[in-house]
């Protein structure tokens, strides 16, 4: 039977023997033997322990060990455990409760960075390429992380979203909105596990639509994003004259109208020079579909100066890496003074040249683009790429591109 001590004093917790002391009020001290010391003497184990019955049962509830509790600071746990019972609540499972919630707590103080290292792993093997997920850590390293990576995720609100795309919305705004698009899909993914909660506020629809500009407006409202086509053959006259692998890739990524990643990621295996024919497999195009494009022979000029220096399976091997980065070709539009317009640009120099300038069909161009024509059900009824008419439409703006300078 436990001995009742009701004053219970420092001196006596010190010097108790093995068993249990009751201090009233469901407070009891717990002795109890543990190892042996040097001297072979056991050591005694003291702990303050909050006991009640229920359902005829006792119910033993450990509220710490007497070298960390002091006793009033256990008198005064075993009487917030008597105010939870007279409430009906368990003791334990109240503890337990609050233990998972500050646990939860903890788990959603992750931080934006932590959450987009965490959403590039969970789709990083239903991307096409290693390039797309270098893309996004790429552009998250250089423009998000130094203004809210650090940040808990629940933390970010439209406010801190503008502090990250105010400085480029207006300078590079492509890359800017697939950056807003970037910041959404990790918002969503965090908010699904759990770690925040509320509306996305890097959502366009609704939300930031209020407060950017369409990226559309800005391309048409100056910047220069993309080069007047009347000024492309003096670009591209220009561009001759520069050595090096870079020059060449921005030339060529011109001539064909292809995307930045499609051209620097291009391989000797995918080009056929006798047939003038490049064939960009599928797991590299946006739309996921192989694309074929008809070579001019101002292009099979430029691979022709690349297999002379070839040195693995990549048209435009980088020095440091298997590729060129598309920074690269920014770097050499700095140079020849046009940084004023973006590599992206380009294809809208082709797409207006031919709207201008030719009679080719609107669909025609639109292939050269690798741009999807038409609903489904027109897709179905068209067997062909038009590639005919495209190696046509290439060979015009070969022409056009290389035409002499007034």
């Amino acid at each position: 039977m436990a001995r009742q001590l009701h004053k219970l004093t420092p001196a006596k917790v010190k010097n108790a023997t093995v068993g249990t002391y009751a201090d009233g009020g469901n407070l009891y001290l717990q002795v109890t033997a543990g190892t042996a010391n040097a001297n072979g003497k056991p050591t005694l184990r003291k702990s303050w322990v909050f006991r009640w019955a229920e359902d005829g049962k006792d119910r033993y509830m450990g509220l710490g060990a007497v070298h960390t509790v002091g006793l009033a600071e256990a008198r005064e746990k075993a009487r917030k455990a008597r105010l939870l019972r007279l409430d009906g609540i368990d003791p334990i499972q109240h503890r337990d409760d609050q233990l998972a919630a500050l646990k939860l707590e903890l788990a959603k103080a992750m931080s934006f960075r932590e959450c987009a290292e965490a959403y590039i792993r969970a789709h990083r093997s239903g991307w096409r390429s290693t390039k797309h997920a270098a893309d996004w850590e790429a552009a998250l390293q250089k423009f998000v992380y130094p203004v809210i990576g650090a940040l808990p995720v629940q933390a970010i609100d439209t406010a801190l979203v503008m502090k990250v795309l105010e400085p480029i919305w207006n300078k590079i705004p492509d890359s800017a909105n697939r950056l807003r698009t970037r910041i959404e899909r990790i918002l969503d993914w965090a908010k699904a596990r759990g770690y925040r909660e509320g509306e996305n506020p890097a959502r366009w629809k609704g939300h930031m639509k209020n407060l950017l500009p369409a990226v559309g407006k800005v391309r048409r409202a100056g910047n220069h994003a993309a080069l007047p086509y009347p000024e492309i053959s003096k670009l591209m006259a220009v561009l001759r004259k520069e050595p090096g692998t870079a020059s060449r890739a921005l030339q060529f990524l011109i001539l064909t109208a292809t995307r930045s990643g499609e051209a620097l990621g291009a391989r000797w295996e995918e080009i056929d020079l006798d047939a003038r024919l490049w064939t960009i497999p599928a797991d590299r195009m946006k739309a996921g579909r192989e694309h074929r494009v008809p070579l001019s022979e101002a292009a099979c000029d430029l691979l022709r100066q690349q297999a002379a220096v070839r040195e693995g399976a990549f048209v435009f091997p980088g020095r440091t890496r298997a590729t060129l980065r598309n920074m690269a070709l920014h770097h050499v539009l700095e140079r020849i003074k046009r940084d004023d317009v973006t590599i992206h640009g380009f294809r809208s120099t082709f797409r207006d040249w031919t709207a201008e300038e030719t009679e080719f069909p609107r669909e025609v161009a639109e292939m050269a683009l690798a741009h999807l024509v038409g609903d489904e059900t027109e897709r179905a009824y068209r067997r062909g790429d038009a590639f005919d008419k495209r190696r046509q439409l290439m060979d015009a703006w070969a022409e056009y591109c290389g035409r002499a300078i007034p």
